[in-house]
């Protein structure tokens, strides 16, 4: 605890990033609050109501991050967890064929940048609908009434029950406007989640949040005013000259912790290139070495055709062996583990005849 309360004084870490760990350290021990802390496990729906770490088919994470599996969450959507690590290499690939056929939209068994980019819209939308069927069940769980809204003190209590606390002391002492005596990390994470509450009420604000807009809370992408606040709080943490603007050296200097041998070096360095590239080819749009805010947002924005377009452009030239900028069957196999996560052995076996 003591190194924690010296990373915070001496601003070692950004905010998003405080955020994402002290939940965790919330997940991992319970805070003391008298007479109010049950025992047990905490059920997996109660973090449902929780803003979500990761964002699938978001070019980057809530804390800076680039998002390590967005290939492969904007090519497989819903069906990423059928392509394990220890699945059975065949099914693997006679799956990875079925959605090559749904990809090859004009069936002239080669994928175009267009054909691509319209099936990463259509994969981004289904982690968009699966986002909204989530909500449905979490903003259910917060509005106990089911008077279709939720004040920030019914969210508050529902928060602090999935957190360990006894739901009716929580409850009824917010009620007698009484002291909570939450500790400095769970107090943290609420004023942090209570800004977030209030940038979601929409306009006319009437501190209520309806499904929509709790959707909203959870899910920052679904909404341009959230997107913008989420851009607006990862620049916050990156840009140390307060000009509300990144520059390389701004973007790739996002702590990710102390080097103490020389894998972890090889693995920082690592880190650094690929921040530098994705800067420089992608996030930049134009050119002159500087991301704005307005740059950051059209990168991060999921339903961004243009994105799409480059985004499939960027997944066909990673493969494209005989350099026709299209893609074979052949090539999208040889190159499963890009696209899937999962390498197929003998890929090219019979490919024509399953075919």
């Amino acid at each position: 605890m003591a190194v924690w309360r010296r990373l915070c004084s001496r601003n070692l870490l950004p905010v998003s990033l405080l955020f994402y760990l002290v939940l965790h350290i919330i997940d991992a021990r319970p805070a003391n609050m008298s007479a109010a802390k049950e025992k047990g496990p905490t059920n997996k729906d109660d973090n449902e109501i929780l803003p979500p770490d990761h964002l699938n088919g978001v070019k980057m994470e809530l804390d800076g991050h680039l998002n390590k599996d967005f290939h492969q969450e904007v090519f497989l959507g819903k069906e990423m967890e059928e392509f394990e690590e220890d699945s059975e290499p065949r099914r693997n690939r006679k799956k990875l064929i079925e959605i090559f056929t749904k990809v090859d939209f004009n069936r002239d068994r080669s994928v175009s940048a267009k054909e691509m980019q319209r099936w990463i819209m259509e994969k981004t939308e289904e982690h968009f609908q699966e986002a909204t069927v989530e909500n449905k069940n979490s903003f259910h769980a917060v509005d106990p009434d089911g008077d279709g809204h939720v004040t920030w003190d019914e969210y508050r209590v529902k928060f602090l029950a999935s957190k360990g606390f006894n739901e009716k002391e929580v409850a009824e002492k917010i009620k007698n406007n009484e002291d909570l005596k939450l500790d400095e990390e769970t107090q943290e994470v609420l004023e942090s989640l209570k800004d977030r509450w209030f940038q979601a009420d929409n306009p006319p604000a009437d501190q209520l949040l309806n499904e929509q807009e709790f959707l909203s809370f959870l899910h920052p992408e679904h909404s341009r005013g959230m997107l913008k606040y989420m851009v607006k709080e990862i620049v916050r943490d990156l840009d140390q000259d307060g000009d509300k603007k990144l520059t390389l050296s701004e973007f790739i200097s996002l702590p990710v912790g102390t080097v103490e041998n020389q894998q972890a070096q090889d693995i920082d360095d690592d880190w650094v290139r690929e921040r530098k590239k994705e800067f420089e080819d992608v996030i930049d749009a134009d050119r002159d070495g500087i991301v704005t805010m307005d740059e950051l947002e059209e990168y991060m924005d999921p339903m961004n055709e243009h994105n799409a377009l480059n985004e499939a452009k960027q997944m066909i030239a990673v493969a494209d062996e005989n350099q026709n900028h299209n893609l074979e069957l052949d090539e999208i196999l040889k190159y499963s583990e890009y696209f899937t996560g999962s390498k197929l052995m003998d890929y090219a076996r019979n490919v024509h005849e399953e075919f």
